[in-house]
């Protein structure tokens, strides 16, 4: 599970950054009390979304209040998990996919004939009423109310946008004197690909039933509202456009091309808008040079000459600081900076890397020593029991002759039993491996520059390392064992008259026990250096297997610590893909450079070893200790400490890019991208990205008006470079919404002024509509005939 670790990573440090207020970042604060009114199940995956983005950009966002009304999954009127989120269940039964003809119909008369349905509504909304007197003190004003309603309009449920919009309104009015309601309508033309007959037949239901609500005639009256002891009060709402303002927002912008992110990007803009509509000023010394977003004006522009309301729509774009994407990329330029240091091969000479496994002469020696019993138990051999033979019926024999016939097998019984066999034991006893670990442990206490990769090649196969070394003794040692066995044997077959031992002639006793001490002496002590080379032979075949243990050991290890740079340096390619292509270029190339400097610096200060300290990463024998996952943990730990708390990563959004930019360009280099050319690139950038979010069969038409703002720092050179783009020849409204920050801006453009007939989402499922409802099919709960006629 390495790959959500480095996302959420990325996410954190690009939180942090943007909510960096002490660096320059800042939230914006709501002027009045905000609700956002989610109807219908398929706008539920907006609810999210939308709370992530505000509680990101708004510093009062705790007060915000979040209401979905969806078909029943849990009791009406519960409340959700997530502060400030209310849920309201409509006793009906979705099933996913259905095409029941007359669907819209029915769930709007159950509404009004289910006891419980307008009772539990009320409940809910005067708990989010109670809810929004508490947060109060966190508003500059607690005059009036914003409430936002989000539908899709092919959610067979927004047939009670109307109903639910005037309750709430009526609920909110006995707390705030005045409330604003807006309505989002969005399109999802990926989704309606499959179901495209039905699914455009209830969205054009509902825009059809959308352009009666918006009306200058349009009234309403119903008992909506219902007392605990089960008075309805009648809701009324006299004849008006019910909404102040319609947003239509699709996935796809006015030039057909579908967004990237699906409906992210129409969440975004919701988030934007209520900001732009709702931000409390704290300061605008710039007067007409940056004027605010007045929404009276703006409905104003985009009313016909008839009176009649037109809709709105919007896009987004920004251009900021790609933090997930440099996160990603410097986190694996430090591993790879580790990596390297770890490849770093100490120069050792063969004798010292012997010497660093415990596997010198001397070492070994000592080894084999331990194993073998005292030669001093060789005199223990003057005890046995001889046959009874003269010295003269011996002295023409061999000494091998001589031995047998003095002792029979006793000699060799002994020598077996007291010296080969406890050696053997010793030898099968002996643990190579922990032999070598022990070794090694105590040689990186005084090496600590021996890294893994060196281990790794010095106990491989190839080359002249350790394992070659090994060998080498093996075969010397197998040389000496059978020079040492041939010259014994050659000893043993030399006739006992032409030893020289001591013999005092006449003297049988004497001589023969002269001849016993001789033949102990010479026989055995060389039967005890032979044994000596044959338990140091096994010894070295136990190590040379330990050895290769300990190397596929250190190979498996590093095979996981290249799989890890693998999956670092894939992610952090990912990541780059999904930023904007001039954004998101050179970040590689231009982090590689700035990690390893900074890596210098904070060895130059700490140390050579620094980053593998008992502080930072630790030992890096014990980097996979806890596995893939607890390197990744601690390698982020360090990477925020040690590379991204630098001061070169608190450089403004614009500073960054430039220097980013130039990364690969030569001193002196004529292509040197200059800062002026760099906002000329962001500022196409901005405007290209912020197409309008919705489909119009002509999006040029004639009652198209727009306003443009900035969500950026008014005085830094890029908002000042785009107030001065096109200010002889602008034709919109430009503003910005002056945010003390550096990582970068954002632009919202609003378009209104178009109508119900101007969208192709409309205009394409009118047919189906028509068609639906020629074959029996039901898309409205009122009378279809107070309907306005289709355009």
């Amino acid at each position: 599970m390495i790959r959500p670790k480095l996302e959420q990573f990325a996410a954190a440090y690009d939180l942090a950054e943007e909510r960096n207020t002490g660096l320059g970042d800042d939230q914006s604060i709501i002027h009045y009390p905000a609700v956002f009114l989610f109807i219908g199940d398929k706008s539920k995956e907006a609810i999210k979304p939308i709370m992530q983005m505000n509680e990101k950009n708004w510093e009062n966002s705790e007060s915000l209040i979040y209401i979905h009304v969806g078909a029943q999954a849990e009791p009406a009127g519960t409340s959700s998990s997530q502060p400030g989120l209310l849920h309201y269940g409509i006793p009906v039964v979705m099933q996913e996919g259905s095409a029941e003809p007359a669907l819209r119909r029915d769930i709007y008369r159950r509404f009004y004939e289910e006891a419980e349905c307008l009772p539990a509504l009320n409940r809910v909304l005067r708990q989010a009423s109670g809810a929004l007197a508490e947060y109060g003190r966190l508003y500059p004003s607690f005059d009036r109310v914003r409430l936002s309603i989000i539908t899709r309009v092919d959610d067979p449920l927004n047939v009670f946008v109307p109903e639910i919009a005037l309750l709430a309104e009526a609920i909110f009015r006995q707390s705030f004197k005045a409330v604003q309601l807006d309505l989002y309508a969005l399109i999802s033309e990926r989704e309606g690909a499959e179901a495209f007959g039905y699914s455009s037949s209830l969205g054009v239901a509902f825009l059809r039933e959308l352009e009666m609500m918006q009306q200058s005639d349009y009234e309403f009256s119903a008992p909506l509202h219902v007392t605990e002891d089960g008075i309805a009060i009648p809701v009324t709402h006299a004849p008006s456009p019910l909404f102040d303002l319609v947003y239509v927002l699709s996935d796809r912008d006015e030039r057909g091309i579908a967004s990237l992110n699906g409906m992210q990007s129409c969440y975004e803009i919701i988030s934007h808008i209520s900001l732009l509509k709702n931000r409390h000023q704290k300061e605008q010394p710039w007067g007409a040079n940056n004027p605010a977003y007045n929404n009276t004006s703006f409905k104003n522009n985009i009313m016909a000459e008839s009176g009649r309301q037109g809709l709105v729509s919007a896009g987004l774009s920004r251009v900021k600081r790609p933090n997930q994407s440099i996160a990603l990329a410097v986190l694996y330029h430090f591993y790879r900076g580790l990596l390297e240091r770890m490849k770093q091969e100490p120069p050792l000479t063969l004798a010292e890397k012997l010497s660093f496994f415990g596997l010198d002469a001397a070492s070994l020696e000592r080894a084999v020593e331990g194993m073998l019993p005292s030669p001093e138990g060789l005199n223990e051999m003057h005890g046995l029991m001889t046959n009874d033979v003269s010295y003269g019926a011996v002295r023409k024999l061999s000494l091998k002759e001589a031995e047998e016939t003095l002792f029979g097998g006793g000699g060799e019984a002994f020598f077996r039993s007291n010296f080969e066999e406890e050696a053997t034991r010793q030898w099968k006893e002996f643990d190579a491996t922990k032999w070598l670990s022990q070794a090694v442990m105590r040689s990186l206490e005084q090496r600590p520059e021996v890294q893994i990769y060196s281990l790794s090649a010095w106990t491989g196969d190839e080359g002249t390392g350790v394992a070659d070394l090994l060998r080498n003794s093996r075969r010397e040692a197998e040389m000496l064992l059978a020079s040492a066995k041939a010259e014994l044997e050659q000893f043993r077959q030399g006739r006992v008259e032409e030893q020289a031992f001591p013999r005092i002639p006449l003297m049988d006793r004497h001589n023969l026990r002269s001849l016993i001490h001789y033949l102990f002496s010479n026989v055995y002590s060389r039967r005890r250096d032979i044994l000596r080379l044959e338990i140091r032979l096994k010894l070295i075949t136990k190590l040379e297997e330990a050895l290769r243990g300990m190397h596929g050991r250190y190979r498996a290890e590093i095979m996981q610590l290249e799989a890890l740079e693998r999956e670092l340096r894939d992610t952090a390619y990912s990541s780059i893909k999904t930023a904007d292509d001039y954004i998101g270029q050179n970040i590689m190339e231009y982090y590689e450079r700035v990690t390893a400097e900074l890596m210098e610096q904070w060895e130059a200060k700490r140390g050579r070893n620094a980053f593998f300290a008992e502080s930072a990463l630790g030992d890096s024998q014990l980097l996979l200790q806890e596995g893939p996952e607890g390197l990744i943990d601690r390698l982020i730990q360090v990477c925020r400490e040690a590379i991204l708390a630098s001061p070169l990563f608190k450089r403004t959004f614009e500073e960054e890019l430039l220097q980013r930019a130039n990364v690969a360009v030569e001193y002196g280099n004529k292509t040197v991208l200059t800062k002026e050319e760099l906002f000329k690139k962001l500022y196409r950038i901005l405007e290209d990205n912020a197409a309008i979010q919705v489909r119009l069969y002509d999006y040029t038409q004639e009652h198209r008006y727009e306003e443009k703002y900035v969500f950026g720092d008014y005085t830094s050179e890029l908002v000042r470079h785009i107030f001065q783009a096109d200010e002889s020849s602008r034709i919109y409204k430009l503003g910005c919404v002056h945010e003390q920050r550096s990582s970068g801006l954002e632009k919202l453009n609003l378009m209104g002024g178009f109508h119900i007939e101007d969208l192709v989402y409309y205009l394409n499922g009118k047919v189906y509509y028509e068609s639906y409802l020629q074959n029996g099919y039901e898309f409205h709960g009122i009378d279809r005939a107070s309907l306005p006629q289709l355009r």
